[in-house]
């Protein structure tokens, strides 16, 4: 036969202390887990391999370069101006076609400039037939000038051949002294007269040589007038002065044209040169006379700076290239090109790819892997000198290492992460 023992109920005093304890418990339980969560790193994020580019860091010769586009643009280019106003009569060639110096482009039609040149053409013969016969009219007058003199200049002679006899009779006593007195008087007067004629036809010389110049000046005015209305009339017809293509010819038939107005452009296409724009932030090291290389897409063409604009527009720097060398197939003006100027080649340089962000002489944060190639830190990186794809390395990386050069800035805030 069993026997219950009975068990001693808990008071309520040391219910409400266990349950006391159990809270305080819990509270703490809860408190250190919220701490421990708190002080937790953040785990490292994944990054897929193949979204970044990775390069290594090499020691070696560093070629310094900037890039622009650009375009191929002869070297001799010739705007054909209207000389006149003129109608667009015919035109001859189009955009594209081979010309030769004598080659007709267009043809003006102008009937006030035809009847002007018509014009002058007369006036021209009018005034060269009064010089003709100005010259036989002061031609005569002069030689009847010398006539007279010549005649005075005789009546001189024998009237001086009579004073010299009638002195040698007067002296011996035939003749009287009145008559011998008479004839010097005589021969004094023609002496007088013979000067008179003399000063009269070198007037009448230099009268003829004024006239004759005047009215030579007139007919050299209008002759001048001719050749310039006659020009005109022949540059109705416009030429294209040179050889090459014709690139523009912006004209219709019966278009109006003033005098000054483009009316084509020829263009020498065996002689280019390249245009590059570089940035102006980029353009402060060019200089002249650096080594360049021009991508057509069909092949390059070496060359050199030969000018660089002084002024920058939309950003930019205009940089002319002289071409050397034999062109690539199919290099003709206004063709779209890229351009790479060589700045310096700087040897035994540390340098690695150039990162999304970050320029010359600048201070970023990169990402290196580690050793397994699983995971990369965050390194302060300084950079150098710069060029198109590839920049100097002053620290925080050496030989060998390797760095992701994408843009993370979604990782930037985080030291580490993982590579999958």
């Amino acid at each position: 036969m069993s026997m219950d023992i009975p068990r001693d109920k808990p008071s309520p005093a040391s219910r409400r202390w266990r349950a006391a304890l159990l809270t305080l418990a819990a509270s703490s339980a809860v408190v250190l887990a919220t701490w421990v969560v708190a002080n937790l790193k953040p785990a490292a994020p994944t990054v897929e391999r193949s979204t970044v580019w990775i390069d290594t860091v090499r020691r070696g010769a560093l070629i310094r370069q900037v890039r622009g586009l650009g375009t191929l643009v002869p070297e001799q280019i010739r705007w054909i101006p209207a000389l006149s106003e003129g109608r667009v009569e015919r035109i001859a060639v189009r955009p594209g076609a081979v010309v030769n110096p004598r080659t007709v482009l267009v043809e003006l039609a102008n009937p006030e400039l035809e009847q002007s040149a018509l014009d002058a053409r007369l006036q021209l013969k009018a005034a060269e037939a009064e010089l003709a016969n100005l010259r036989v009219q002061t031609t005569s007058q002069l030689l009847t000038q010398r006539a007279a003199l010549a005649a005075v200049q005789s009546d001189f002679r024998q009237a001086e051949l009579q004073r010299q006899v009638n002195d040698d009779l007067a002296r011996q006593g035939l003749i009287g002294s009145l008559q011998a007195k008479l004839s010097t008087v005589k021969a004094e007067e023609l002496a007088t007269r013979s000067d008179l004629e003399k000063q009269r036809s070198e007037i009448a010389l230099e009268a003829r040589r004024a006239q004759l110049s005047v009215q030579s000046t007139k007919v050299e005015q209008l002759r001048t007038l001719t050749r310039l209305r006659e020009s005109q009339v022949a540059a109705l017809k416009v030429r294209a002065g040179m050889s090459g293509v014709l690139q523009q010819l912006p004209l219709e038939v019966g278009q109006r044209v003033a005098p000054g107005t483009n009316l084509a452009r020829v263009a020498d296409p065996k002689t280019l040169k390249a245009e590059v724009k570089i940035a102006e932030t980029q353009a402060k090291d060019i200089l002249l006379g650096q080594p360049a290389l021009i991508d057509t897409h069909n092949g390059t063409a070496a060359g050199r700076v030969r000018r660089i604009d002084p002024a920058v527009q939309n950003g930019t720097v205009t940089v002319e290239v002289g071409l050397v060398g034999t062109l690539p197939k199919g290099a003709r003006p206004d063709l779209s090109v890229d351009g790479t100027i060589e700045l310096e080649r700087a040897a035994d340089v540390l340098y690695i790819g150039r990162p999304a962000f970050g320029g010359e002489a600048s201070a970023v944060s990169l990402f290196k892997l580690t050793a397994d190639g699983t995971e990369a830190v965050r390194v302060p990186v300084r950079l150098g000198r710069g060029s198109v794809s590839t920049i100097e390395v002053l620290s925080g990386l050496t030989v060998g290492e390797r760095a992701i050069l994408s843009d993370l800035s979604a990782q930037d805030r985080f030291d580490r992460i993982r590579l999958q």
